[in-house]
């Protein structure tokens, strides 16, 4: 699976999960700033992310998560 697929199924998690218009997430939106997420959302958004795609994130990893492009290639390289 490339950067593209990766990027259109956690783009469309986080749509559902944060309940925004996905056409707003870009690979450059921060999920605190742009997106409005606070931490329940983004622990949830992990847990879904996990669940759909068969990975597992390790919780520091979670953490170092700022904008959709480091989730999606960090999701790349466990794929």
């Amino acid at each position: 699976m490339d950067n593209k697929d990766v990027f259109e199924k956690v783009k469309a998690l986080i749509a559902d999960k944060l309940e925004i218009d996905a056409a707003k997430i870009t690979m450059d939106a921060s999920f605190r700033k742009d997106l409005g997420a606070d931490s329940l959302d983004t622990y949830e958004l992990v847990y879904a992310i996990e669940e759909e795609l068969g990975v597992s994130i390790p919780d520091e990893k979670a953490n170092e998560f700022e904008t959709v492009k480091d989730a999606v290639d960090f999701l790349s390289t466990q794929l």
